[in-house]
Parts: C-alpha cells; structure tokens; sequence
C-alpha cells in the first residue's frame, strides 16, 4: 500500500486512540462521507425514476427551478448557518450558554425571516414580470417560493447540529430525508392520478421540504434544550453578523459557482438540454460526496483549534484534511467515470450524450480535491473577506467562459467554462492559504508545512 494511503486508511478503519485531538474530527467524517454515500444512492434513484417519469422535457424544467430554490434558500441565511459553527463551539468550550441560546435562536429567527421576505420579492415579481419568463416556469416557480423559508431553516438547523457534534441530526434531514421524501410523494401522487410533470413534481418537493425541516426543528430543539437547560439569552447580533455577511458573501458566489452552469444553461439552453446536462453533472458529483464529507467535519475541529491558537497543529489537520479529500476522491471519481454512459442510459435513451461532459467536469473537481476545504480553513480562521475576492474572482471566470462558450459549444461550452472555473478556484485557494496562514495546502505534498510561525488571526 503506498504510504501517503495508510493515514488515511488507519482514519477510515477508526483505528487512532480517543485521545487523539483529531479522533473527534475523524468519527464526524466518517458519518458526514456515510450519510452522503447514502444520499447519493438515494438521489441518484430519485432522479432516474423522476426523468423517466416526466421526460426530458418537465424534468429539466423540475431540475432548474429546484436549483434555483436550493440556492436561494441557502444564500437567504445571510451566512448564519454557517456562523453558528464558527461561533457555538467556542461558546460551548467556554460554558457560555446564555450566549449559545442566544446565538440558535437568533439564527433561526433571521434565516425564516429573510427568507419569508425574499419569498415575497419572488411573488411581486412573477405577478410583475410573470409575462417575461417561458410559461412552463412560471406556476413551478410559484410554487417554490413557498419553500424558501424550510430551506433557509433547514441549514440553520444543519449548522447549528454539526457545531453541537451531532452529524446525523444535521445532515440527513437534508441528504437523506428529504430526497428520500421527494421521490416518495411523487410516486404516490402519480399513482393516485396526479400528472408527470414539474409542477407535480415541485408539490411533491414543496411537501417534503416542510416535513423534514419541522421535524427536524422538533428534534434539534429538543436537544439543546436537553444540553444547555432553558434560562436567559445573551444576543451579540452585531458582533454574530459581522462574521455571516462576510461568509454570506463567501458562501453566496461559492455556490453560484456550484450552480451557475445549470442556470446559465437553462438561461440559454431547452428543459431538454438542461435535463441532460443536470443528470451528468449530477452522475459525475457522486465524487464530490467525499470532500463535503471531510469539510463538514473539519469546521468545528478549525475552529477549536483557532480557540487553541495551535498553529502547528492547525496546519497538521489542515494537511490531513487535505489528504482525506483527495485520495478518495480519485478512486471514487474514477469508479463513476468508468461507468458513466451506463449509469446516464439509465436515465433514459437521450441522456448517454453527457458521458464526455463527466470527463470534463472530472478534471475540475479533482483539482479542487487537491487542496481539501481550503475556503473552509480561511473562514475559521478569520480571513473571510479574502474568501469573498477569491470566490468574486472564481465566480466573475465561471460566468464570462459560461456566456462565452454555451452559445458557442452548448452543452461542452458549459462543462468546460464550469471545470476551468473549478480550477481557478483551487489555484486561488492554495495561493491564499499559503500567504496568509504560512499553510503549504496541497494534498501531493508529504507534509504541510508551516512558513511562518506566525499564529493566524
């Protein structure tokens, strides 16, 4: 076995003490890389018999509005589901529970509230500009804009339960519950008569988005009020805010540059073409399970080792999440590209056209894979307006090559303009993490090393 495999092995078999200060970290991957192995099964399922039933034609249109409204729903947390991690673990090592109840509930109350109100915009302007918009979108976006609220407050509760150790309670509601419900609702209203289309399957969405997120409120509730009693609140909101618009900011063009391809493609593109594209960028995304595996994971054990000032330490984590994250990667990405023109046949006849657009995403998401959750370490680190300019720049690459190379190439264009952005993303990481935290981030590399013994901000 080569030996840059064994770490990483040994980490994925639990066979380190408990008393190593990354053990903690290690147990929280392997859950987070189970539940998304879970989820990818789940998901993949979902969507092929959701294209079979519909067709090309309603399922591109079900897949770019439930883009939208995934994007949107997240982005309207302003950066709080993510700042409750920065901030709850922090709290929790000094025993400030006036401050850790404060910062949940204000969490929640401003991701629904925001929310709501972008919910309201999207009415006001489809019965303003409704006429502007292809008719077949208009009632399948009305109907998603009643789930922004469950969104936004789905990954505040996500945030809020991978801060308090608890990966299951935080990432399968969303990974699992969810898409589980989704294909359920819909199998059953067809069954029952209900038409194969979009606007049938976005009830079928709709409902499963307010079953999960509320029974998930119910049990997130439950167990902080088991961990930290009931008794007053302390709300720094200023001080919380400030660190969730900057992460806004990060998370908003991050995941514009994640979903910006299908929107542009649906943009210039047909629902037909659309479908396609969506199912190979999906197919090649079972690769991407593992690096959202090891970024759930390495957040809370960032942050506590900032609360520590262990710069050694955080850069020996930082390069062992840099390894969990590409080694897999591989492996898995290869298994799925091997296999790409069956698993895509089995979407239907149309859709074996996107197994060369999975070779192109490929090579972008293995480069990204190289330097593990850089954006990730940065945050917690503090240095979050310097994430927002690199995502600002990713982001600004991502849209020009997209415009450009769509109408130019259709379908490869986007796969190409959506790798190459990919690319500029990790090279723009690897640079920041290197002069700003003295981390050398890059997973070929033996051992990360410090530069500077300076200690992060």
């Amino acid at each position: 076995m080569p030996a840059r495999l064994r770490p990483l092995v040994r980490a994925l078999a639990g066979r380190l003490s408990a008393d190593d200060p990354t053990a903690g970290a290690q147990r929280m991957a392997m859950m987070a890389f189970a539940v998304r192995v879970v989820s990818a099964g789940i998901a993949f399922l979902s969507q092929i018999v959701q294209a079979r039933l519909m067709g090309e034609f309603e399922y591109g249109i079900f897949v770019f509005v439930w883009v939208l409204v995934v994007l949107f729903g997240n982005l309207s947390c302003l950066g709080f589901h993510t700042a409750v991690i920065r901030f709850l673990p922090r709290y929790d090592g000094d025993r400030e529970r006036n401050e850790i109840r404060g910062l949940t509930a204000t969490a929640r109350i401003f991701a629904m509230s925001s929310a709501s109100l972008l919910a309201l915009f999207g009415f006001l302007f489809l019965k303003l500009l409704g006429g502007a918009i292809e008719p077949y979108y208009v009632l399948p976006l009305f109907l998603a804009l009643f789930a922004l609220p469950m969104i936004a407050l789905g990954d505040v509760l996500d945030g809020t339960a991978r801060a308090s150790g608890w990966p299951m309670i935080g990432l399968s509601p969303t990974y699992i519950i969810r898409p589980t419900l989704i294909l359920v609702f819909m199998v059953l209203a067809v069954v029952w008569g209900a038409p194969t289309t979009a606007v049938t399957a976005m009830q079928a969405a709709l409902a499963a988005s307010y079953v999960t997120t509320l029974g998930q409120f119910l049990l997130v509730t439950w167990r902080l009020r088991k961990r930290y009693d009931v008794g007053p609140v302390t709300i720094d909101f200023l001080a919380w805010f400030k660190v969730a618009l900057p992460i806004f900011l990060i998370e908003g063009f991050s995941f514009f540059l994640t979903n910006s391809d299908v929107v542009i493609v649906g943009l210039y593109l047909k629902p037909e073409d659309v479908a396609i594209y969506f199912a190979a960028a999906k197919t090649m995304a079972l690769m991407q399970f593992v690096y959202f595996a090891v970024k759930a994971a390495a957040a809370p054990r960032f942050s506590s080792l900032m609360r520590e000032g262990s710069h050694a330490g955080l850069a020996g984590f930082a390069a062992t999440a840099s390894r969990w994250s590409f080694w897999p990667s591989l492996v898995v990405g290869l298994l799925v590209l091997a296999a790409g023109r069956p698993l895509l046949s089995l979407f239907g006849p149309a859709f074996s056209a996107g197994h060369m657009l999975m070779a192109i995403l490929f090579v972008g998401s293995l480069t990204k894979a190289l330097v593990g959750p850089g954006e990730t370490l940065l945050t917690m680190a503090g240095k979050q307006m310097l994430c927002v300019w690199l995502y600002c720049a990713a982001l600004t690459v991502n849209i020009l090559l997209n415009v450009t190379l769509i109408p130019m190439l259709g379908l490869t264009g986007a796969a190409m303009a959506t790798a190459a952005a990919t690319m500029t993303e990790a090279l723009l990481l690897h640079v920041a993490v290197r002069r700003s935290l003295g981390i050398t981030l890059f997973a070929l590399v033996g051992t990360t090393r410090s530069i500077t013994k300076k200690k992060p901000a």
